[in-house]
């Protein structure tokens, strides 16, 4: 068995290593493989798709492919290799709420996924200055984000990069100088944090910026739909779009938007969605259901994972987010069980 699950191991890696670079397009067919690999190595999704009976199903395609539960990550821990996690991520989190562990055996494998889901869309992340306004990440530990984004800003002009919790003196001096800088600058931020910034009256952003948002007002502030927070923010900044960063805790790839609230998954990444009273029944393109994701970069823990946002997905394999379903917990990622 070892010796199978090595060499098993090998050869997977090398094909989604190849999907991360695009030099093979075949994501289908080796969503296929992972989900065989999974079911024969990953003793928790092998009972997982025996209580399902999944033998009974025809696994065809990736949508086929029984998605777990997001809250999996809350009480089981997911990983596969022996030799222990380099590091382990943990969701953000109101007081009293159970924090997501997230075991990622390669921080050098997290990096190189978030570099090149970023190149996809928008380029090198070198060639743009980071600027983070990310007051609740910062002072929790362990976030995904906060390590891709530090990643991100080293690779970057230090002088004009950096990551804050306020919009403070600090925050606006980094503003300055990326703007006297003349390079394309990423200011990204949760929305609560872009608000309060575009309350000050103090930014106005140049025309080669980009202004992302991350979602989450963390309680901070009333929710709102997407369009609303990006008419806002968009108004207040003198700005024609808003762009948007989908990532959560339990994934290590991302998806982008670029202003018109559709979202385009990074090269290892799949997003479509399940009806709601039927969560292994994939519902059709343009109608809402619950959003399921495939992401190959966890093939070390869980590729397959049926989250608690609600969205509906395009023809083209966009997707957009509507918000959350009920029950589910006011945070970045989602809910459901397995027991």
């Amino acid at each position: 068995m070892e010796k199978n699950i090595g060499r098993d191991r090998k050869e997977l890696k090398n094909r989604i290593r190849a999907l991360l670079y695009e030099q093979r397009l075949d994501l289908n067919g080796t969503a296929l493989q992972v989900f065989e690999y999974h079911r024969k190595y990953n003793p928790l999704y092998r009972k997982f798709t025996k209580l399902l009976q999944t033998k009974s199903l025809e696994v065809e395609r990736m949508e086929d492919i029984p998605c777990m539960p997001v809250d999996v990550f809350k009480n089981h821990k997911m990983y596969l290799p022996e030799e222990n996690p380099e590091m382990i991520f943990q969701s953000s989190g109101t007081t009293g709420q159970t924090r997501s562990r997230h075991c990622i055996p390669s921080l050098n494998w997290y990096r190189e996924v978030c570099m090149q889901s970023f190149k996809k869309h928008y380029g090198s992340v070198e060639n743009y200055n980071w600027i983070g306004l990310l007051p609740n990440y910062l002072e929790q530990t362990h976030s995904s984000l906060i390590f891709m984004l530090s990643e991100f800003t080293k690779v970057s002009n230090p002088d004009c990069s950096g990551l804050f919790s306020h919009c403070n003196q600090d925050f606006f001096s980094c503003v300055e100088r990326s703007v006297r800088s003349g390079r394309p600058t990423v200011l990204i931020g949760v929305s609560f944090a872009l608000l309060d910034l575009a309350e000050t009256g103090r930014f106005n952003c140049p025309d080669h910026w980009v202004v992302m948002e991350t979602g989450g007002m963390k309680g901070r502030r009333k929710e709102m739909t997407r369009p609303e927070l990006h008419r806002k923010l968009s108004g207040a900044f003198s700005i024609p779009v808003i762009h948007s960063e989908y990532g959560m805790t339990e994934l290590q790839s991302q998806a982008y938007s670029k202003g018109d609230g559709r979202f385009f998954p990074g090269s290892l990444m799949a997003v479509y969605t399940r009806e709601i009273n039927d969560p292994l029944s994939v519902e059709r393109p343009g109608r809402a259901g619950g959003v399921n994701v495939i992401d190959l970069a966890n093939f070390d823990t869980l590729p397959f994972i049926a989250t608690m946002d609600s969205g509906l997905m395009r023809e083209d394999g966009s997707f957009e987010i509507l918000g959350r379903l009920d029950g589910s917990e006011a945070r970045g990622c989602n809910l459901m069980y397995f027991n």
